[in-house]
């Protein structure tokens, strides 16, 4: 079955230089290792990019600068994630005018007890719909502290143009997942789960279409997910199988400083350094991160070497 929304959707890094300014020759780089990754589309400026440790020019900046370099070589998605409605408006418009195949959005959150009501929220997404006119992904992630119910996401596809597409890693996914497909029918166009593919298997069964992975080893990921969406689980369920170890230690110990420490090591950039507050991983946890990347051997660990 063909699906227009499937395969592996990764998260790009945002790579600095020992100072913890932008690595922009960096950047271009993670765009052309992505690529060679053979992913479905690429996704920037998420919570694995660091955006709440970007400022608001160097998110235009990193736009402009992926866009271009990408070049229409692989589809693009922009997280344009914000409390305020006109600034999520203002970078749906950017993004757009920019060439941006997607806009990924959280609903509006800030701080530990602003949220805004179920309105509040389909107002939010169709503003931005309005104003990005390009198809929306929308992340339902335990760190907005936001609950989205299956009936408001089904709302959201059916009452918003360009709601098409749902990134869904809460716990229990699997079974909101299925939930979400059953309810929303054709209005779910693209059905995903995120959380580096940790619960992959139960989600495809599910019905999940694709994954929004890490860049780190997305070239391995993405025949599993092919397989399975081919009819071919026993097979799917094996390629996983040999990747669990190392995706279970990317998402419980590293998140997404390891990313970076996989594409320092295959020369993709030459620092991974983090932003304060994060803390860099302990030289011990990087030793068995790599130690377990060496083993399965993704296209980010040689990459530049």
């Amino acid at each position: 079955m063909a699906h227009r929304y499937s395969g592996v959707w990764p998260v790009a890094p945002t790579p600095f230089h020992e100072n913890g300014s932008l690595d922009l020759d960096g950047m271009k780089r993670v765009i052309d290792c992505m690529i060679d990754q053979k992913v479905d589309g690429i996704c920037i400026l998420a919570n694995f990019s660091e955006q709440f440790l970007l400022s608001d020019d160097e998110r235009a900046t990193l736009t402009r600068l992926c866009l271009e370099h990408a070049s229409g070589r692989v589809p693009i998605i922009v997280t344009a994630s914000h409390f305020s409605t006109g600034v999520v408006e203002a970078r749906a418009r950017e993004a757009a005018a920019m060439g941006a195949a997607m806009l990924m959005l959280m609903p509006p959150y800030h701080g530990a007890l602003l949220r805004a009501d179920e309105e509040g929220i389909i107002e939010h997404f169709a503003c931005a719909s309005d104003a990005g006119n390009i198809p929306i992904m929308v992340q339902d992630a335990p760190i907005s502290g936001v609950n989205l119910s299956v009936s408001l996401m089904v709302r959201m596809a059916r009452e918003i143009e360009q709601v098409k597409l749902f990134k869904i890693e809460t716990p229990g996914t699997a079974a909101k997942l299925r939930a979400l497909i059953e309810a929303g029918g054709e209005a779910i166009e693209g059905p995903f789960d995120g959380e580096e593919a940790i619960t992959l298997m139960a989600d495809m069964d599910a019905g999940a279409t694709g994954s929004m992975t890490s860049a780190t080893l997305p070239d391995l990921i993405r025949p599993s997910i092919i397989s399975h969406l081919e009819g071919r689980r026993d097979e799917a369920r094996i390629i996983y199988k040999e990747l669990l170890p190392l995706i279970n230690f990317e998402n419980r110990q590293c998140g997404w400083r390891s990313t970076k420490a996989v594409m320092q090591a295959g020369n993709v950039f030459k620092s991974d350094y983090v932003r304060h507050p994060t803390r860099p991983l302990h030289p011990s946890t990087k030793a068995e991160l790599l130690e377990l990347a060496r083993e399965a051997n993704p296209i980010a660990l040689s990459w530049g070497l």
